[in-house]
């Protein structure tokens, strides 16, 4: 059974959780974390990106000169690719990056990484945490008192708007509920920072 430090808001470590071997213990399954991965960035990509055809850009359908007599090559109209301003043979068009992957691999893939996470020693348990209001600096001074900086997660057990008013200006810092946190947001954090609440969240929502 894992087991990872727990701290108070001042930086001083209260002791140890244990935590769900079936949920934070278990051994990564790597392939299956690629495939969360991947489709996870994929389903970042807008897809807007568009190119108009030879029937979408402006210009004549005049054909551009007459077909024999001129010594020149047979022509149509000034749209076609081959031609300068016209349209663009097989380019993108708008279209979903988005991946279909069943409920079960994502919830596996997710604690694939949380136990990659753990194995690291890159998550800890933080007991408690209240905003008096909403302060940057405040919010800044716990997580310097922890030790931890750069990419970093804070997974609570809810939404709480002081929380997120006061760690949107951190650079590097991502503030997620445990009924959001995914693959993406576990794997490219450096320091994993879990309210202790959040745990029976967590573990609620992959058992």
């Amino acid at each position: 059974m894992p087991t990872v430090p727990v701290y108070n808001p001042d930086g001083s470590q209260t002791g140890e959780l244990a935590l769900a071997d079936e949920i934070f213990g278990i051994q990564p399954n790597r392939a299956l974390l690629h495939q969360v991965m991947v489709a996870g960035l994929a389903a970042q990509r807008q897809g807007t990106h568009d190119t108009k055809t030879r029937g979408e850009v402006a210009g004549s359908t005049r054909k551009l000169w007459r077909q024999k007599g001129t010594g020149r090559a047979r022509v149509g109209d000034r749209r076609p690719p081959n031609r300068t301003g016209g349209g663009v043979a097989m380019g993108p068009h708008p279209r979903s990056y988005r991946q279909r992957l069943p409920h079960a691999s994502k919830l596996e893939g997710l604690r694939s990484a949380l136990s990659a996470q753990v194995q690291s020693g890159a998550l800890l348990v933080l007991e408690s945490l209240e905003m008096p209001e909403a302060k940057t600096k405040l919010l800044k001074a716990v997580l310097d008192a922890v030790g931890v900086s750069g990419r970093l997660l804070l997974v609570l057990a809810q939404p709480d708007e002081l929380i997120w008013r006061s760690g949107r200006n951190i650079p590097g810092l991502a503030i997620r509920p445990a009924s959001d946190v995914n693959v993406l947001d576990v794997l490219t954090a450096r320091k994993l920072v879990v309210m202790r609440d959040a745990i029976p969240a967590l573990e609620a929502r992959l058992s």
